[in-house]
């Protein structure tokens, strides 16, 4: 079987394929033909597929807010973004905020990350106790020193919707889907020449993405290179109250590490698990004592009328972890060049997605970022293990 060949093979075909594959394809400058591998279409485990869908701009590095910002102004112009199509939806987005409770000996961070936001033009606003108990009566302040919010474009969205309507719109720009597994490539340690598919063809390319979210490492493996990300479960709960509150509840992240928010006329909850590792690829089992022995008993504390809820559903799915710094590995690996990682946001990839999608097409068309400086975000941290710390981590 001779070889197929393109100028740019990206695997991985969930959101962030799927969103460079568009950006890319959508540049004037770049003619080159794109093959997405994806092997499960139905996208049923993905980490897209599973996502709570939020948005946020408050975090600790200004990298992680701007890139969170352009997203926020993504979804919010997506139809015009996407040239008005008349297949294209409009991404729905509420924002309903995020708002971070923090004790006094906790207090400093929120603080320290308000100045970060705050320098990049984010809505973040520091309250105090009683700031809190007037916009959110609900809540019981017991411990809290101070809050961090921002109403303005944080909240969650139909980030499945935008995955979808992304896939179809680089479809429509000439991007070739094909349902297969890269299983190894072929290179000179300098220069990727090919990558090998379980299905037995090969394709030949100029340029490789690695977008193959919780299985990045294993992608890289068979690429003979490492990259610090793993599989880990997250257990998502969504529950109803007896006693309404009056008002949507903001995505509240609780000292506990409990957070909590609206969802229509119920409530989404999750946490950090106590014993928080990397799992099998095939491990979706809800974890139910999460929610009974410690998302149940923080919330009573933090929202009364939450004493008398009743659980009505829930699910698992998994954070691509990068376990070096929870922060994403963007960009050109320094010895084989023309391989690009997309790979380890732990957590907060969907939401970035689009600015990693409209950076990469960037280098790969013009070997250079022209809009947000991504560099932070390389791989030459891994080899030099000198972590770009994220500590908004949720």
């Amino acid at each position: 079987m001779s070889d197929e060949t393109a100028d740019v093979v990206i695997i991985g075909g969930a959101a962030m394929g799927s969103t460079v594959a568009w950006f890319l394809s959508s540049r004037s400058d770049f003619q080159g033909r794109i093959v997405v591998i994806e092997p499960d279409p139905t996208y049923e485990h993905a980490s897209t597929a599973l996502s709570a869908s939020c948005i946020r701009h408050q975090f600790s590095n200004d990298i992680n807010v701007r890139m969170s910002m352009f997203g926020t102004t993504f979804v919010q112009n997506f139809r015009t973004a996407l040239g008005n199509h008349p297949d294209v939806p409009e991404i729905a987005l509420k924002e309903i905020g995020y708002l971070f409770l923090a004790p006094a000996e906790t207090a400093h961070i929120l603080k320290e990350n308000y100045a970060v936001q705050s320098a990049c033009s984010a809505a973040t606003e520091l309250l105090s106790p009683d700031d809190i108990s007037a916009r959110f009566p609900f809540y019981n302040l017991d411990g809290i020193a101070c809050g961090s919010f921002n109403q303005n474009g944080e909240g969650w969205f139909d980030g499945y919707g935008m995955m979808q309507a992304l896939k179809a719109a680089a479809r429509r720009n000439g991007v070739s889907y094909r349902t297969d597994k890269v299983i190894s490539f072929q290179h000179d340690r300098r220069r990727i020449a090919s990558v090998g598919l379980a299905s037995g063809a090969a394709i030949r390319a100029e340029w490789f993405v690695n977008a193959a979210g919780r299985h990045a490492a294993d992608i890289a493996k068979a690429a003979g290179v490492h990259v610090p990300v793993e599989p880990r479960k997250r257990c998502l709960f969504v529950f109803s109250c007896a006693t309404e509150l009056g008002q949507p509840m903001p995505l509240t992240i609780d000292p506990s590490g409990v957070h909590c928010r609206s969802d229509g006329k119920w409530f989404l909850a999750g946490t950090v698990p106590k014993d928080d590792r990397a799992v099998a690829y095939s491990d979706f089992d809800v974890v139910y004592e999460e929610f009974e022995d410690m998302i149940w008993p923080a919330l009573a504390h933090r929202v009364p009328a939450f004493e008398a809820i009743r659980l009505e559903r829930a699910w698992a799915g998994h954070y691509a972890y990068n376990t070096l710094d929870q922060n994403a590995i963007i960009g050109p690996h320094p010895d084989l060049e023309n391989l690009v990682f997309a790979n380890g946001f732990s957590g907060h990839g969907l939401q970035q997605s689009p600015a990693v999608g409209r950076g990469i097409s960037e280098w790969i068309a013009n070997g250079r970022y022209e809009t947000l400086d991504l560099s932070p975000l390389g791989y030459d941290r891994v080899l030099s293990d000198a972590p770009f710390l994220e500590k908004a981590i949720i």
